[in-house]
């Protein structure tokens, strides 16, 4: 997978050993706002997950992927095709990372340049789009790095811990 393999990260196919990572992420209640998780997963239900996680793109509607600094380090964070739409060449775009000292070292960055290459070129989509908290100045800054622009607000959108946030919806047209 070539495509995927950048100068410091490499994004690939979730494996049967990332139980407890993926099982760390899906629990950790600090980014259900972003997943939109309600209740947390048990480790049963993310082993069902990762056995059917060889899935095609064009089956689950979805691809996620491990992002790994080297190929003897386990992954560090996760980043996601959703809402695979082939008739119309779209899907949104998500990411996460574990630990706040894994996010300032560029990682996002290159995990995010890999799938939109891979997702344009790769699986020829037109577009991508992104649901960010209008709060999350990282996220904002860093999916605008990549040419996405803001196209809208939706209002009142999330509900956290009582008190309504705004979701802006971030679009990526590929150029031709």
């Amino acid at each position: 997978m070539i495509t995927l393999k950048g100068e410091n990260i490499y994004l690939r196919a979730l494996e049967p050993n990332d139980l407890e990572f993926v099982y760390a992420m899906e629990n950790d209640q600090s980014i259900w706002e972003v997943s939109n998780t309600q209740t947390p997963y048990s480790r049963f239900l993310v082993k069902q997950y990762l056995e059917n996680a060889h899935q095609d793109i064009y089956e689950a509607k979805q691809l996620r992927l491990a992002i790994c600094q080297d190929e003897d380090f386990p992954a560090i964070g996760l980043i996601d095709l959703f809402d695979f739409d082939p008739k119309n060449n779209r899907a949104g775009i998500g990411i996460v990372i574990q630990g706040t000292e894994n996010r300032k070292q560029n990682i996002g960055s290159e995990a995010l340049e890999l799938l939109i290459r891979y997702a344009f070129y790769h699986l020829n989509l037109h577009q991508l789009y992104a649901n960010i908290d209008t709060e999350n100045v990282a996220s904002t800054a860093l999916f605008s790095k990549f040419g996405f622009q803001k196209i809208g607000t939706k209002k009142d959108w999330i509900l956290v811990n009582g008190v309504y946030k705004d979701e802006a919806i971030f679009q990526l047209i590929k150029k031709v």
